[in-house]
C-alpha cells in the first residue's frame, strides 16, 4: 500500500512535479502559490534539477520556452496578476508547439485584488491566455491528491500533444492540507526529436520558432495545430458525476466550489429534491458532452463559480439554452456556503415544478 503523508495543496504539485521528472523550474514569488517556489527551491539542488527565481514573471517564462525548447520537463507557477505577465510567453510557448507545464493558484481580481481564493481566471486560461489562436489543457483539481495527480496528467499530456498544460486551482486548495498518496504508475515518456539538444553533426538542425511571414505558411500551421487540439477534445475529457442518475437540477462546479456544491446536493436529496452534480476536471477541453447528454434529463441547471459567471457561458453553449442555467456564485475572495448553493437548487426547482 503506498505510503499517505499530509501535504499542503502547493507541496504536492511541487512533489508530484519531482516525481513526473521534472528538473528545471523558473518562477518568481506571489500568494498564495508561493509554497510551489519554496518546496522547489529546497528540493531541486539535492537531485541534480535547477531552481531558478527570476527577476519578473516575464523573465520566468521565457525561460520556461528555453528550457522547453531543448525537450526538458519544465515547469513555472503563479498567482493570477503574474500569469497576465507570463501570457506573451504562453502565446510563444504555443506558437512553438513545444510542451510546457504552468500553475496558477488563483486569487481574487481583477488588478491585484486580493489574496483569498477565486476562480476569476477561468475566461483567461481556457480561451487561450495570450494573444493568437492557441489553446491550452486546463486541469481544475478539487482536492490535495487531484493537485498532485493532475500535476503529473498535465506533464504527460503536454508532452503528447506539444502544447501548454496548466493546473487552474485557487488558493484554498493551494493552502489547504489533505492525506495524499504518490503513486509510481502514469508517469509517461515521450520521444522528443525537434528538441534543440545539439545536433552532435549526426542529424539536421532543429528550429523551434512562432514566426511564420507567409500568410499561408502560417494559416496552414494554425489548421495543423487544431487538428491537434481536436484529437485532445476527442479523448482528454475528464468529468465527475455525483447523483446524476435520476437528477432534476444539475449543478455545475469545480474546484473548491465543487466541494461545496457536493454537500449542498447531498442536503438537497436528503430533503427530496432530486440533484446531482457534474464536476468538470478538464475545464478545457471541456466535457460538453456529458453537459448535452444532461440537458435530454435535466429541467434545470445551476452553476457554482467564485467569479461573475464564466463557466456559465460554456455551460450555456454546451446545453445550447434548452434549459435554463442560474448563477450562484461569490467574489472578492469569497465561498458560497453549502446553505447558499441549496437555496439556489431550491429556487430552481421551484421555477421547473
Amino acid at each position: 500500500m503506498a505510503e499517505r503523508v499530509l501535504m499542503k495543496g502547493n507541496e504536492a504539485i511541487a512533489e508530484a512535479a519531482i516525481r513526473a521528472g521534472c528538473r528545471h523550474y523558473f518562477g518568481y514569488p506571489i500568494t498564495p502559490q508561493t509554497e510551489v517556489a519554496a518546496y522547489m527551491a529546497k528540493k531541486m539542488p539535492k537531485i541534480g534539477g535547477v531552481f531558478l527565481q527570476a527577476e519578473s514573471e516575464i523573465a520566468s517564462i521565457n525561460m520556461v520556452y528555453g528550457a522547453a525548447a531543448a525537450g526538458m520537463r519544465v515547469m513555472t507557477s503563479s498567482s493570477s496578476p503574474g500569469i497576465s505577465l507570463k501570457s506573451e510567453g504562453l502565446s510563444y510557448i504555443a506558437g512553438s508547439d513545444v510542451p510546457a507545464f504552468v500553475v496558477n493558484v488563483q486569487r481574487g481580481g481583477p488588478g491585484l485584488g486580493g489574496i483569498q481564493p477565486s476562480q476569476s481566471d477561468y475566461f483567461q486560461a481556457t480561451k487561450g491566455g495570450g494573444h493568437g489562436d492557441y489553446r491550452m489543457i486546463v486541469l481544475a483539481p478539487a482536492s490535495v491528491q487531484e493537485m498532485a495527480s493532475l500535476t503529473i496528467k498535465g506533464f504527460n499530456l503536454a508532452d503528447k500533444y506539444l502544447m501548454t498544460a496548466m493546473i487552474l486551482a485557487d488558493g484554498t486548495i493551494g493552502q489547504m492540507m489533505e492525506p495524499i498518496t504518490f503513486e509510481e504508475a502514469a508517469v509517461e515518456t515521450y520521444d522528443k526529436p525537434w528538441a534543440l539538444t545539439g545536433t552532435k553533426m549526426r542529424r539536421k538542425h532543429n528550429i523551434v520558432n512562432s514566426l511564420y511571414l507567409k500568410s499561408d505558411e502560417l494559416e496552414q500551421k494554425n489548421f495543423e495545430r487544431y487538428e491537434r487540439y481536436k484529437a485532445v477534445e476527442e479523448n482528454e475529457v475528464m468529468y465527475e458525476q455525483y447523483m446524476m442518475e435520476d437528477a432534476e437540477i444539475c449543478v455545475v462546479a469545480f474546484g473548491i466550489a465543487s466541494r461545496v456544491a457536493k454537500n449542498a446536493v447531498a442536503q438537497a436529496r436528503r430533503e427530496g429534491v432530486k440533484a446531482g452534480l457534474i464536476r468538470p476536471i478538464t475545464l478545457w477541453p471541456f466535457p460538453k458532452a456529458v453537459l448535452r447528454q444532461a440537458a435530454d434529463q435535466v429541467k434545470s441547471f445551476v452553476c457554482v463559480e467564485l467569479n461573475m459567471g464564466q463557466m456559465i457561458e460554456d455551460v450555456r453553449l454546451a446545453t445550447e439554452c434548452r434549459r435554463p442555467v442560474s448563477l450562484c456564485n461569490r467574489t472578492g475572495g469569497m465561498i458560497p456556503s453549502p446553505e447558499q448553493v441549496l437555496s439556489s437548487i431550491r429556487e430552481a426547482q421551484k421555477g421547473v415544478n
